[in-house]
């Protein structure tokens, strides 16, 4: 189990001041009485914003109904009229409320506010995100880290079975929490099919990528961050399975080993191409201490440029974490 000091975040993020983590529970929190006539739009108070995304706002905020603070999601200004934007909030709100598993952040309830304007609400998570472990790469075992990748494989097996990919696996979307808890986060991206099997999302990819940053966002645009991104996912292939994210979990396992992405370059073209084109560097090449070959070479499956090459399912791959690599 992964230790770390008692340190306040949310979701994954801790971008305010820190504060004790912990609340005591008082008989003032528990028997306060329920107001004979609710009003949900006063329900929360309290609010502070601890995460700034490119569409979102995250916050945490008292429920005054359960006497506990919570994790608020919610558009940024100047997009909470876009009705694209819209739909993208609730479809991770509902996605997140269906998969209800171990390794997911269980989802309380969506709503609007005094404003109209969408909001969910789901679990306040303490942690440090797998990106500022692997900040700390150090301090932590192997065997630690790899039991992170088999808890997300795990999540992963289970959105699968249910018809969802994640598409959007890195180490900024992964939380280890005090007691050992492990989670996924972020389904923003997740993707979803009509019951006859078909996509909503066919639509032409605009190229006009821009920055020299590792992440494309934007409508019509590659979503997701492109050193994680499967071949498939960029070439926006109408076939993509659970496969891609088992690429992108190869890609966080192989940063696990040696520090670095498996795909190179200092603008988005050239992240681009390496992650079309070019074969990973063996991860020994890289590291400065030795690793186990077998974990090595699974690593390099995950990143194979064919989905037939990899292992097939989250459920494969953790079965060959399971096994003796050490």
């Amino acid at each position: 189990m992964i230790k770390f000091p008692q340190r306040s975040a949310l979701n994954g993020s801790d971008q305010g001041e820190d504060t004790a983590p912990y609340d005591v529970v008082y008989l003032k929190d528990t028997d306060t009485p329920l107001p004979e006539t609710i009003n949900y739009r006063t329900r929360y108070a309290y609010f502070k914003t601890i995460a700034r995304g490119g569409k979102s706002l995250i916050m945490s905020c008292k429920d005054l109904h359960l006497s506990r603070v919570v994790c608020y999601k919610t558009l940024r200004p100047e997009l909470a009229n876009d009705p694209t934007e819209q739909q993208r909030l609730l479809r991770e709100a509902r996605v997140s409320a269906l998969l209800q598993h171990p390794n997911t952040v269980p989802t309380y309830e969506i709503g609007r506010d005094s404003k109209g304007k969408l909001y969910f609400t789901m679990k306040l998570v303490h942690g440090y995100t797998l990106r500022e472990v692997l900040d700390y790469r150090e301090r932590y075992d192997l065997s630690q880290l790899v039991e992170v990748v088999v808890q997300i494989a795990q999540a992963l097996q289970y959105a699968h079975i249910h018809g969802v990919i994640h598409r959007d696996v890195k180490p900024e979307n992964i939380l280890v929490g005090p007691y050992g808890e492990v989670l996924l986060l972020d389904w923003g991206l997740a993707k979803v099919w009509h019951p006859d099997g078909s996509d909503a999302e066919a639509q032409p990819v605009d190229e006009k990528e821009g920055g020299t940053g590792k992440t494309m966002t934007g409508r019509g645009k590659l979503q997701g961050s492109i050193c994680y991104m499967s071949p498939e996912q960029i070439n926006r292939d109408v076939s993509i399975d659970g496969r891609t994210d088992v690429f992108s979990l190869g890609s966080v396992l192989y940063e696990i080993l040696c520090g670095e992405n498996p795909a190179v370059g200092e603008t988005m073209q050239d992240l681009k191409r390496s992650a079309l084109e070019d074969v990973p560097i063996a991860p020994s090449a890289i590291s400065t201490l030795p690793l186990p070959s077998r974990l090595e070479a699974l690593a390099m499956q995950c990143l194979s440029k064919d989905p037939a090459a990899r292992p097939q399912t989250a459920a494969d791959l953790i079965r060959e974490l399971n096994e003796d690599w050490r």
